[in-house]
């Protein structure tokens, strides 16, 4: 709350300007005594209001934690582009000063009017927001016959958008730009991604996309289980069966953070973050260049948010947060490791752990005889050519301790 213990109005306002807002919208507005907001939100404000317009700082993230002592004793209003609880500043401000600080006026949402324009029902249209993020966040969303709306920060994202289709296989993709949606000066372009030809539009702009896979496109599932040669790897890879059998007993859950220990190609941390765009992953690496090669996947993957920590189990776990599910992949005789993170999982966290070799398993076996969970061993043969017949090549069994604590 302000100093003068009331809230903080957060006022949504469209690019139809003063025209667009509602009653109450305005009332808010033509009582502030400060508003705040971008240059483009306070000139949409009308001159007979007589409020003083201070335009946020960039980079504004400290602004926003200063703005309830910022004004004593003055009635102050922030404009958001709008409905500020989507991707924008009401949202911001809930998070730093809580619920009970912040009173919110919307308006119709880009993602809601963009709908509207193109005929999409809400409810069935992801919504991917790469504003200050990596693009790539779009990637896990990219499926044959999805329909996404993309929120950006300029006009360069249509362009952007259209260009990652492309390199992902979905070059055929409708790509739709609607720009000052709302407002008078509201347009709209189309194409197909590979033949975009707008290297910019309107900064107010919000993209839309029918994603069409390219002939010879695999598409990639969010289920646990992506084929084996979507990762780069040198060998060190939890394989797609004992992986998809791994990833079930660590069950990701949205918003919850995996330690994927000895990551090696990070395929489990990245699987466990496709999951859910919610959730998080940080992968423990001693070699440098499998570190490197595991951001590389996280990137081309999706998942870019993938931490990489460059460091040796267990000393490389000190001071990482709680984990609330970690999986050991290798290393299960190393002194200790067991120990630390057994020590480090909260009541109700999953420990996962995978040993191929005799001493590996031995040291599963004991903690299953001393903590309990479940001791399973993992077969799997692929068939192959014998000849001119076809035959099963047996893989090394892998055995997977998996407890809660």
């Amino acid at each position: 709350m302000r100093e003068d213990g009331g809230p903080l109005v957060v006022v949504g306002i469209g690019a139809d300007g003063w025209d667009g807002l509602s009653p109450a919208a305005r009332r808010a507005i033509e009582g502030a005594d400060v508003l705040r907001g971008s240059t483009r939100q306070l000139d949409l404000v009308p001159a007979a209001v007589a409020a003083q317009r201070v335009p946020w700082p960039a980079p504004m993230a400290a602004a926003l934690r200063a703005l309830p002592g910022a004004h004593p004793g003055r009635r102050v209003v922030v404009l958001a582009s709008g409905d500020p609880m989507l991707s924008g500043v009401g949202t911001s401000l809930v998070r730093l000063h809580g619920p009970a600080a912040v009173e919110v006026i919307p308006h119709p949402s880009s993602v809601a009017l963009a709908c509207a324009r193109l005929g999409w029902a809400v409810e069935d249209t992801a919504v991917v927001s790469v504003v200050g993020r990596p693009l790539d966040l779009l990637t896990p969303h990219v499926t044959p016959g999805r329909r996404l709306l993309v929120l950006g920060s300029d006009g360069r994202t249509p362009a952007e958008v259209a260009g990652l289709l492309a390199r992902r296989g979905y070059g055929a993709s409708r790509v739709t730009a609607l720009a000052q949606l709302g407002g008078p000066g509201e347009r709209c372009l189309s194409g197909t991604a590979a033949g975009w030809p707008h290297a910019a539009t309107d900064p107010l702009v919000v993209t839309a996309v029918e994603a069409v896979a390219d002939p010879g496109t695999l598409p990639l599932p969010t289920v646990p289980g992506l084929p084996d040669e979507v990762f780069d790897d040198d060998g060190q890879l939890t394989k797609r069966d004992v992986r998809a059998v791994t990833l079930a007993r660590l069950g990701p859950l949205p918003g919850q953070l995996l330690w994927d220990v000895g990551a090696g190609a990070g395929s489990i941390g990245i699987e466990w973050m496709r999951a859910h765009p919610s959730c998080r992953a940080i992968a423990v690496e001693s070699r440098p260049d499998r570190a490197a090669r595991i951001a590389r996947n996280a990137a081309r993957l999706g998942v870019p948010g993938l931490q990489v920590v460059e460091g040796r189990a267990p000393e490389g776990l000190d001071g990482l947060p709680t984990p609330d599910a970690v999986f050991v992949g290798g290393g299960a005789t190393t002194p200790l490791l067991l120990d630390a993170v057994w020590a480090a999982l909260p009541a109700g966290g999953r420990l996962v752990a995978n040993a191929v070799t005799v001493q590996s398993e031995a040291v599963l076996a004991d903690w299953f005889a001393r903590v309990g969970g479940e001791l399973v061993r993992i077969g799997v043969q692929r068939a192959e050519p014998v000849g001119s017949f076809t035959g099963w090549k047996p893989a090394m069994p892998v055995t997977i301790w998996s407890v809660t604590r």
